[in-house]
């Protein structure tokens, strides 16, 4: 679907067709698995120019959705977006890229160095003025009055965004572990290439970002860390999808610690099962008005998806996937 734009999502609201293709067109990008690249050096030069030119709106309690892909957060994206006041950016690697250059683990943008983690160190220069610039132009081009922002790679860089965006709200979204893992299992079986030589796939051009993950991310968990070397070698997408969901996970609930007012946990499960009450809780949350358009939108489009039965899994992580299962309650 273009922009992710259905039926039902027009005739839900009209007027956010508007909104969606412009966020589409001029301000998300391209990434590497997606065609229509040719435009991004005309993103890029529109965002330079936004850097020159003066704010047009001001960017207040921006929302971003974290967690692992394919666990629901671009469906409550999409969701988020029926809201009246918001304007919604489904992964905007290519305006991430712009406002810090070394952002880029998949390789979309440029195959230089690149940083899982950013911190408020990694604010320098002209960042926060640039990246209050380009939102700002972005929320003025879609005439609303909040950003909310998917790109689940942001759970590694909270510190950074909130040296950019003092007032910052976060969505924590937990989906089990097997079923997340086999989604991005058949994400790559029905998306990932070849071009020019390289795989393009889940895990970046050749498995870039896999490599920077086992690097930069692998060592700071003292019980994965003695198979790092192994790690590297690893050919088995849903071994590797088990690790990543590990990680990101466990950052979470480590944001849930260190930044209580900001950050909201969402069972994915529970808002499939009781849409109405938990986008109300989400709602209320992140300070936005009643809006029964939005309400409405998300109680149709909200389904339980299928489960998966457990599959084996590498034996070096297989007990902390089932303990990190447990500790976000999915086991007993």
């Amino acid at each position: 679907m273009l922009a992710q734009i259905d039926s039902r999502y027009i005739k839900a609201r009209p007027s956010k067709l508007f909104s969606r293709l412009v966020s589409y067109a001029l301000f998300e990008g391209r990434p590497l698995t997606t065609r229509g690249q040719w435009i991004n050096p005309l993103i890029f030069a529109h965002f330079t120019l936004e850097k020159h030119l003066p704010q047009l709106k001001k960017v207040e309690k921006p929302v971003f959705i974290l967690g692992t892909g394919r666990s629901g957060t671009t469906i409550l994206g999409i969701i988020l977006s029926m809201h009246k006041d918001v304007g919604f950016l489904n992964e905007p690697k290519a305006i991430w890229h712009s406002i810090y250059s070394k952002e880029d683990v998949i390789g979309s943008y440029d195959r230089g160095d690149a940083r899982y983690r950013l911190d408020s160190r990694s604010v320098e220069g002209k960042t926060i003025q640039n990246a209050h610039k380009i939102f700002g132009a972005y929320l003025t081009s879609v005439f609303s009055k909040r950003l909310v922002d998917k790109y689940p790679e942001l759970i590694f860089r909270v510190p950074f965004v909130m040296e950019l965006f003092r007032d910052a709200q976060f969505i924590f979204l937990v989906r089990n572990g097997w079923d997340t893992c086999a989604s991005i299992d058949k994400w790559s079986e029905r998306l990932g290439t070849k071009k020019n030589g390289e795989v393009h796939d889940w895990w970046g051009a050749n498995r870039r970002k896999w490599n920077l993950l086992v690097e930069q991310l692998v060592p700071e968990h003292a019980d994965l860390m003695p198979y790092q070397e192994d790690m590297y070698q690893w050919q088995n997408y849903t071994d590797m999808a088990a690790l990543e969901w590990i990680i990101t996970m466990r950052e979470g609930m480590n944001l849930e610690r260190d930044y209580p007012n900001s950050v909201m946990r969402v069972n994915y499960e529970e808002l499939c099962q009781r849409p109405g009450d938990n986008l109300h809780q989400i709602t209320s949350f992140l300070g936005l008005s009643h809006d029964s358009t939005f309400l409405d939108y998300g109680t149709q489009v909200l389904q339980p998806a299928r489960q998966h039965q457990p599959f084996d899994l590498a034996p070096e992580i297989k007990e902390i996937f089932e303990q990190t299962m447990r500790e976000l309650g999915y086991l007993r």
